[in-house]
């Protein structure tokens, strides 16, 4: 019965001494990146039509443009189709089966440029122009500190999110 009461009141103890008055307040913490407080950032983006043929081998490098920086991240979306007046946009890579092989449309991305390539293995010189010609694509980098935060396949979210209103035709 002693120890039981000797538990007890010990738990009373550290329970009621938990409380009391506030700290000395702690050292500040490191300076964060210099920024414009109430801005919302906009990513640099473009849009561009091309064509992939035999004379550029497939595949289209274009410089950005603007400023970017070795940790940022590019991503490409291609227009896929229009739908009831609706263009639909899907985030590269993209794959499409034909019963010759497979077509990839992909990119990759260095500090000055973006390269868009078909990729697979079906024969690109017989595909059909439609696969081929005219070929949408828009473009938007984003600062490496917001890659991995957010869902990027829906192209009409990264817009809302980085106040991407229109993108510049190339």
């Amino acid at each position: 019965m002693k120890k039981l009461l000797t538990i007890l009141f010990v738990s009373a103890l550290i329970l009621t001494s938990c409380e009391g008055p506030q700290g000395l307040p702690g050292a500040p913490g490191p300076q964060g990146t210099p920024g414009t407080d109430g801005q919302i950032e906009v990513a640099p983006s473009f849009e561009i039509e091309l064509d992939f043929v035999a004379s550029n081998n497939f595949e289209f490098f274009e410089p950005y443009g603007f400023t970017t920086y070795a940790s940022d991240v590019t991503l490409v979306y291609m227009l896929w189709e229009v739908n009831n007046n609706q263009d639909v946009w899907r985030l590269l890579p993209q794959t499409v089966e034909f019963s010759e092989g497979t077509l990839v449309y992909n990119f990759d991305f260095t500090q000055t440029n973006v390269r868009f390539f078909l990729d697979g293995t079906v024969d690109f010189n017989s595909l059909d122009v439609s696969w081929t010609r005219n070929q949408v694509f828009r473009v938007v980098v984003i600062p490496a500190f917001n890659a991995g935060k957010q869902d990027f396949s829906d192209l009409n979210t990264v817009m809302e999110a980085y106040n991407i209103t229109e993108f510049e035709k190339r």
